[in-house]
C-alpha cells in the first residue's frame, strides 16, 4: 500500500498550547475580571473573523478593547493572546524531517491568524533556524487567515485535497480537536486523534504502521 499523505493540525500536535494561559492574561486586563470567550471548543464571533483574515490584526486589537472592555496597549493585548502559544518540542520536527526523507507528502491545515504565526515563526527562526518558520518544515501550509475558511467545515479540507491533489482515503489526518476529527472522517480522511496524553511523537509512528 502507497505511504499516506499527512495533513497536520498545528496547535497541540507541533506546538504545545494552553488556552487557559490566554484567557487568564486576558482577565487581567479586563476592567471587571472577565475574559475572553475562545477555547478549544468554541468561540466568538469576533475570532472565527480573525482566523478567516475579515479583521486584521489592528482591527482585532480595538475589537477586543471594545467589545470586551479591555485597558491594554497592542502590545500587551498580543502578549496575552500569544501566552496560550508553548513551546515546539524538537522531538516533533524531527519526526516530520524523517518522514519526509522518506517519502511522506506532508502539509499543514491551521485555524490561526497573523499574529499567532508571526510568533510561533520568530521563534522557531530563532531556536531552529528556520527562516520561514513551520513553511520549512512541510511541502506546504494551509492557514485559515489565507484561505478565508476555518476548521471545522467541510471546504478548508477540500481545498487542501485539490490544492495537494491528495485523495481522501490516501491522507491522514492528525489533529487534537474532537470537532475536526469529526469533519475529516466525514469526508473519507483517515484519522488520528491526539487526545491528551498522547502526543505526535507517541502516536504518529504506530498509526502509520497500522496504516499499512
Amino acid at each position: 500500500m502507497p505511504k499516506p499523505h499527512l495533513l497536520f493540525d498545528f496547535g497541540g500536535v507541533i506546538i504545545n498550547i494552553n488556552y487557559q494561559l490566554t484567557l487568564e492574561a486576558m482577565r487581567r486586563l479586563h476592567r471587571h475580571g472577565g475574559t475572553i470567550e475562545f477555547t478549544q471548543a468554541a468561540q466568538a464571533e469576533l475570532f472565527d473573523a480573525l482566523e478567516t483574515g475579515r479583521l486584521n490584526p489592528t482591527e482585532f486589537r480595538e475589537a477586543l478593547r471594545t467589545h470586551y472592555e479591555l485597558d491594554a496597549t497592542d502590545e500587551e493585548l498580543d502578549a496575552a493572546w500569544n501566552a496560550m502559544l508553548l513551546d515546539v518540542p524538537a522531538e516533533r520536527l524531527a519526526l516530520i524531517a524523517e518522514l519526509r526523507a522518506q517519502g511522506y507528502q506532508t502539509a499543514l491545515l491551521s485555524n490561526t491568524n497573523h499574529i499567532h504565526i508571526a510568533a510561533i515563526n520568530a521563534v522557531l527562526k530563532n531556536e531552529y533556524n528556520l527562516e520561514h518558520g513551520i513553511a520549512d518544515c512541510l511541502d506546504r501550509v494551509f492557514y485559515s487567515q489565507e484561505v478565508g475558511l476555518r476548521k471545522p467545515g467541510e471546504e478548508i479540507f477540500r481545498h487542501a485535497l485539490r490544492e495537494m491533489n491528495w485523495k481522501p482515503e490516501e491522507t491522514l489526518f492528525i489533529e487534537d480537536s474532537p470537532q475536526h476529527i469529526e469533519t475529516a472522517r466525514r469526508l473519507g480522511l483517515h484519522t488520528l486523534y491526539l487526545a491528551p496524553p498522547l502526543t505526535l511523537t507517541d502516536a504518529l509512528p504506530d498509526a502509520l504502521r497500522a496504516f499499512n
